[in-house]
């Protein structure tokens, strides 16, 4: 089931996810992301499982907030709490510990997250760390098992090898192709996500992504106004994709 502001964004393939961070429970922080979301003309927020902060960004904008988190129970919670929607994925900070997500384990989590939350709209990420064949057969698998967003991943595991715009497309590369074949497999929206820039944007689009998910490009930034100046400059660079498709 789509959150219908997001079938929407995702119809027009304009949808624009600010990412802030399984992992980071700083409220000022998150305060800092999503208000630059929400000034900044993103589509939605993605933010950690934690009823604490759901309940802050419900106070700070009207944009869908939605969680993530690889514990369906903590997905749950943060629903009473009042997230929107729920997301399996955001795996980066697993990698540097060294764990990994096996199709299986991702199929798993999506089936208890299911029955757990039959009505809630459903984004699971496919770990990049699977084969591209891999990818799409799971892919497949998720949208039967009932996931409404098919999620795509890969900026941890590109290695650029040179600076600039170069550089920002060779980091991209993986995301691109996972959304180009996934996006060809299943019937539900794909989300690009993971390394993306105002550069490679456009590419996702092209590829068949309805949307994009940007995290590190925005959270990462020390101020709140230079926040709201990215996600304005991601929004502009949709905006601009999606005007060269029509």
């Amino acid at each position: 089931m789509l959150h219908p502001r997001l079938a929407a964004a995702f119809e027009q393939r304009s949808a624009l996810k600010i990412i802030s961070g399984l992992n980071n429970f700083d409220r000022d922080r998150v305060r800092a992301v999503v208000t630059a979301a929400d000034q900044g003309g993103a589509t939605f927020v993605d933010m950690a499982a934690d009823p604490e902060l759901v309940r802050l960004a419900k106070e700070l904008t009207t944009l869908p907030v939605c969680v993530s988190a690889v514990e369906p129970l903590q997905l749950l919670q943060a629903v009473a709490a009042g997230a929107d929607l729920v997301e399996i994925g955001n795996y980066d900070s697993f990698y540097a510990q060294g764990r990994v997500f096996s199709a299986e384990e991702v199929l798993a989590l999506t089936r208890q997250t299911r029955e757990l939350l039959p009505q809630i709209m459903l984004s699971v990420t496919v770990p990049h760390t699977l084969p591209l064949d891999q990818q799409v057969a799971l892919a497949e698998a998720l949208v039967a098992a009932g996931a409404d967003v098919i999620q795509t991943e890969g900026g941890t595991s590109s290695q650029p090898h040179h600076g600039g715009t170069l550089g920002l497309i060779e980091k991209a590369a993986p995301t691109l192709a996972a959304a180009y074949e996934i996006s060809r497999a299943v019937s539900v929206p794909v989300l690009c996500a993971s390394g993306l820039s105002t550069v490679t944007i456009p590419l996702a689009i092209a590829a068949g992504a309805a949307g994009v998910g940007v995290g590190s490009a925005v959270n990462q930034l020390n101020s709140e106004v230079a926040m709201v100046a990215s996600v304005r400059a991601l929004a502009e660079a949709v905006n601009a994709a999606i005007a060269l498709h029509r």
